[in-house]
């Protein structure tokens, strides 16, 4: 890898320094191979670039808006903070930014039977709608904890004709979905493509996934410096798998720009009760790739716990993984008190009622614009709105709907 951009990796192999790979069955190495060589074609051919194009823009709804939060900006008394609002996507999140690109992918290879995993449900969400629109099957894995904390995205997802299949082992969330996801794809190898939705599994999934979410990145910085005439000092994403905040984050990657990712301290970090795998993990293997999971002293991988259904795998994208050790992203933390406070505060001064995954960045992003001058600039990604959260965030709060 290039030691002098950022932005070059993975390398053939699909490694970042360390992190990343293809830790597959052989059943399914040839589909990787074949997915992998499928990219990298159509990456290059003009008529599925301008397909992806036409579909953002009249369909997704893009550009997404960069917004001054002037309210909030106010009650912090110190640095600008700007929105890039993904959660006005067709939707509500950045997760059909990915899947279009990949559904677009999976036509092409002549893949009719469509699989994905979901936790918060937002990317059960998207899959379903992409293959409500080009007509295809439906397969959504989604643990039955987070079935019970988020029963509208399910309903969107049978609504649009999706199937959902619950998972009961494990703690019922995002990874065991994983599991069953990948199970399936190795039985059904033939005409079944595995939608990932996020910046994880094997290569070329890391990568290609974040590719698609570059357009988040990409247009912050036309905007920003349409609307400031500079690049923005800081750049806030919060992290599960990784996606949204890469896809802000990769378009800066090279650029004097500080970059901070915002993991799940759940219950708090001196516990067990988080998904903070970067800052309490250790790197291992898991659903394809090398990365920093969460797990024991025998390797087994433990369970992440957090608020927000998007934000507790107990693993991250590998190129995260890579990032932190390179030293260019900084990775911290906010707690689910941290998050619903910050949920409340963006609902009551700003009038958005945020995803509880961005209000942990939200959280982090108001703590620090406090301590920095007031001609700095920072960018958060709302990646995802709050419509889906609301019974729970009700439920914590005391405030009946009657």
């Amino acid at each position: 890898m290039n030691k002098n951009s950022y932005k070059d990796g993975p390398d053939k192999e699909g490694n970042f320094g360390i992190f990343g790979g293809k830790y597959v069955p052989e059943t399914l190495m040839p589909l990787i191979t074949d997915l992998e060589n499928e990219y990298e074609q159509a990456k290059k051919d003009k008529k599925f670039l301008d397909e992806i194009q036409f579909f953002a823009r009249n369909y997704v709804g893009r550009e997404s808006p960069l917004y001054f939060a002037e309210r909030l900006t106010d009650l912090t008394g110190g640095a600008k903070i700007y929105f890039k609002r993904d959660e006005l996507n067709h939707t509500g999140s950045h997760k059909i930014n990915n899947c279009l690109g990949q559904i677009l992918l999976a036509k092409r290879m002549n893949k009719y039977r469509i699989i994905a995993e979901t936790g918060a449900g937002q990317h059960g969400v998207a899959v379903a709608t992409v293959c409500a629109r080009f007509d295809l099957e439906c397969i959504i894995y989604m643990g039955n904890k987070d079935i019970e904390r988020q029963k509208s995205n399910v309903f969107k997802i049978k609504l649009l004709g999706g199937n959902v299949i619950p998972v009961h082992s494990g703690r019922g969330t995002l990874k065991d979905a994983m599991n069953e996801a990948l199970r399936d794809w190795v039985a059904n190898v033939k005409d079944t493509y595995y939608l990932i939705g996020t910046v994880a599994g094997p290569h070329p999934y890391p990568s290609m996934v974040r590719d698609f979410q570059s357009i988040i990145g990409r247009e912050a910085k036309e905007q920003i410096l349409e609307k400031e005439g500079r690049l923005p000092d800081i750049l806030v994403a919060c992290v599960g798998g990784g996606s949204n905040a890469l896809g802000l984050f990769y378009p800066f990657l090279d650029d004097d720009v500080e970059m901070f990712g915002v993991e799940a301290a759940g219950l708090g970090l001196d516990g067990e009760e988080h998904a903070a795998s970067l800052s309490k993990g250790l790197p291992g293997i898991l659903h394809g790739n090398r990365t920093y999971l969460l797990q024991d002293k025998e390797g087994q991988i433990k369970e992440g716990h957090s608020i927000s259904a998007g934000l507790d795998y107990p693993g991250i994208g590998p190129e995260h993984s890579w990032l932190k050790e390179q030293e260019r992203v900084k990775y911290v933390s906010a707690t689910d008190n941290e998050a619903l406070e910050a949920f409340e505060l963006c609902s009551r001064y700003e009038g958005i009622i945020p995803a509880l995954e961005p209000s942990h960045a939200l959280s982090f992003a108001i703590r620090i614009a406090k301590k920095l001058d007031k001609k700095k600039i920072i960018i958060m990604n709302m990646c995802g709105r709050g419509d889906k959260d609301v019974e729970t965030v009700s439920k914590i709060m005391g405030i009946e709907a009657s």
